[in-house]
């Protein structure tokens, strides 16, 4: 055959190799959900290929045939078809045994070159960028063909089939998406700008609330304000006036002795009509929940949702209240610093290497801004004041100080055994900084 026959071949063995290099690589990288999203959007060659990935045995066993069989025909025909004409070109500068070792050598090198190259690295990074693209490409020529060596392909799958249950090998691709795929595709997206970091962020706080406790979010004990059942007129519209919330809890004798919670918006009605304001009446009292304060922030929610409210007691193991938490507290853990910016920042960076935290910031909170990746036994508390008291194994005092994770914790103020303020600062300045 002549040089041009030669090459021709050589470029069709080439092309047939990288079709099967493309085909294999896209299958196997073609993300599900973007798949379901082309076949949402009409592409029905997504669904196919989709099909596919469900039941890939039969696809990957035409792959293999056709990648051996090239390799076979390569091996074959490829050295065959430069040496001679290499060799030509060397046995002018040297003897013609040393030109036909020296022409095989190169000849060799040049195929393998060329298969490697164009028939594998270039075509499979190509398709782990553009992996669904490809394959609804490659789909419908790989189904023709599964079809048209149907007998081998029946064969080395049944022999595939046989050898993987023997070796007890999993069959059946897992598709089941978790929270750390959703989570992994969200980092994925902010890293290359298809998604903001503070949206990716809301995502990520979505997902804590299966995790964060209720004390993460609530409004603790010391900063509720609530009346007493036998509050006189006088001293509920002083309270309002010094203390405007939406709702307050009624109890009667002290805060543990909760029976009920008053709405503001029916007491600001009987104030326009001039009435007087007294909670011994009973249609201005209504039922409150109470929940534990073991509860989960998605649990909560969903007792919102089961009971019609959004305003829960939060009480302990004894029974003794501890705090309270609405639906906006839950839904402000949710957007962080998306939402209404006159809320009073828990966390202050003051510096490159230095912040403000106020005790009962919840610790996931304190984990992220820090970037410190584990606590020592943090599920057994839920706030930095909890992180310091587990350190110190006592109440923490003014001025002690607890260093984990190349962070200092330094207490800055206590006010009646409960932290205040702590200064963080980083031990070992970033690089750069």
């Amino acid at each position: 055959m002549s040089l041009t026959q030669n090459l021709f071949i050589l470029f069709a063995l080439i092309l047939a190799s990288a079709f099967f290099s493309i085909a294999e690589i896209a299958l196997a990288a073609s993300r599900r959900l973007r798949l379901r999203q082309m076949a949402d959007d009409g592409d029905a060659r997504a669904e196919k290929v989709m099909r596919i990935q469900e039941d890939p045995g039969h696809y990957f066993t035409v792959v293999q045939i056709g990648v051996n069989a090239i390799a076979v025909a390569g091996g074959i025909v490829g050295e065959g078809m430069l040496s001679p004409y290499v060799a030509g070109v060397l046995a002018h500068w040297m003897s013609s045994g040393t030109a036909d070792t020296a022409g095989f050598v190169l000849s060799f090198l040049i195929v393998t070159s060329l298969f490697v190259l164009c028939a594998d690295l270039i075509p499979k990074r190509v398709s782990m960028v553009v992996p669904e693209a490809l394959a609804v490409r490659v789909a419908g020529p790989m189904m023709f063909m599964t079809a048209l060596f149907r007998p081998a392909v029946w064969i080395y799958a049944r022999l595939t089939d046989l050898l993987m249950k023997l070796l007890h090998l999993p069959q059946v691709r897992e598709d089941r998406v978790t929270p750390d795929d959703i989570l992994a595709l969200a980092e994925a997206g902010a890293q290359s700008g298809a998604l903001a970091r503070r949206e990716q962020q809301v995502i990520e706080n979505v997902f804590e609330l299966d995790t964060r406790t209720v004390p993460s979010a609530m409004t603790h004990r010391e900063r509720i304000a609530y009346f007493l059942r036998d509050d006189p007129d006088a001293v509920i519209r002083a309270r309002i006036t010094e203390e405007p919330f939406s709702t307050y809890p009624v109890c009667d004798g002290d805060i543990d002795h909760v029976i009920g919670y008053v709405d503001a918006k029916d007491l600001f009605q009987r104030v326009l009509k001039n009435q007087p304001l007294s909670l011994a009446d009973e249609s201005l009292v209504h039922k409150v929940l109470i929940v534990p304060d073991r509860l989960t922030l998605a649990e909560v929610l969903d007792q919102f949702r089961q009971v019609g409210e959004d305003f829960a007691i939060i009480v302990n193991e004894y029974s003794l209240v501890v705090g309270l938490v609405t639906l906006n507290d839950v839904m402000s853990t949710v957007m962080g610093d998306l939402v209404s910016p006159w809320y009073e920042e828990q966390i202050v960076r003051r510096d490159d290497n230095s912040w403000l935290i106020d005790g009962v910031t919840p610790i996931a909170d304190v984990k992220r801004v820090l970037g410190i990746d584990e606590l020592l036994n943090e599920a057994d508390y839920d706030t930095l004041a909890g992180f310091l008291m587990e350190m110190l194994r006592r109440v923490p005092r003014r001025t002690d100080t607890v260093t984990w994770g190349g962070y200092r914790f330094e207490v800055m103020d206590v006010d009646a055994f409960r932290i205040d303020q702590v200064m963080v600062t980083r031990v070992v300045p970033e690089a750069g900084s």
